[in-house]
């Protein structure tokens, strides 16, 4: 089991919901990333999801996008990104880490160097968005057996015809896109999203998780009502990107967290 199996077992058995938390690491430079996410574990973040700058993030929308610029005009790099996790887990081995971006800069390292490196760095999981299972043998199953969840995203595009597709490499959990589009572009409404997760939740036993277009504790509760979970992402990065000092940016996300672990 990894530290994402460990971490829905313990939920369930309490009878809660999980708050993962989004931020760029890099954002606006390294020290400061870090310093968010060693908060982020006592501001109720149940596991964290940690983007690797990329230049051509197409799946982002414009907040984290902008992310992204400024890690990379501050030198992040996905070495330096691993630098954060083996850094956060010099104090903390027990929150769930997921590295979540885009393809080319695991390929330019090379798949089974970065595997060996994410591992031995304390990464628990992968979210690749540009990588579709017809390609699970590139990196998918590949990080299975280097002991990695490989979690793949379902969308409301994504038909019964589709869905087992998506399903049958994805471990850990299943990540719910609650809008069609890109990240931060929308409100969620629980009403149109319980329905969906309930048709996934029909075809595995994985969690399923619910992101993009949460921004208040009371959506973040909405949410978790109908779900296992919800993810934030885009509502802590405009929090970072607004200069904002730690301590408040950790505020915030703690007033998501009770939302989410309300529901």
């Amino acid at each position: 089991m990894t530290r994402i199996d460990t971490t829905f077992a313990k939920l369930r058995a309490e009878g809660r919901k999980a708050f993962v938390a989004y931020i760029m690491g890099g954002d606006p430079d390294l020290e400061t990333s870090l310093a968010v996410m060693q908060g982020l574990p006592g501001a109720g973040g149940d596991i964290i999801e940690l983007g690797v700058p990329f230049t051509d993030p197409m799946a982002d929308g414009p907040t984290i996008q902008l992310a992204g610029q400024r890690a990379l005009e501050s030198g992040q790099t996905l070495e330096k990104t691993l630098e954060i996790v083996r850094r956060f887990r010099a104090e903390d081995t027990k929150t769930p880490i997921v590295l979540m971006g885009y393809y080319n800069p695991i390929y330019n390292r090379g798949v089974a160097q970065f595997l060996a490196d994410a591992k031995a760095a304390g990464v628990d999981g992968l979210i690749v968005v540009d990588l579709p299972p017809e390609e699970d043998s590139e990196l998918c199953i590949p990080a299975q057996e280097a002991g990695l969840n490989f979690i793949r995203l379902a969308t409301p595009t994504t038909d019964d015809r589709r869905l087992p597709k998506v399903l049958q490499n994805t471990s850990g959990f299943v990540y719910y896109v609650s809008i069609t589009g890109i990240t931060g572009a929308a409100m969620a409404q629980a009403t149109e999203v319980g329905p969906e997760v309930a048709r996934i939740k029909a075809s595995t036993d994985l969690p399923v998780i619910v992101g993009f277009g949460i921004s208040t504790p009371e959506s973040a509760e909405a949410i978790a009502k109908v779900a296992d979970g919800c993810v934030v992402g885009s509502a802590i990065v405009k929090e970072i990107a607004a200069g904002k000092p730690v301590s408040d940016v950790l505020n915030y996300v703690r007033s998501l967290s009770e939302g989410a672990h309300r529901g």
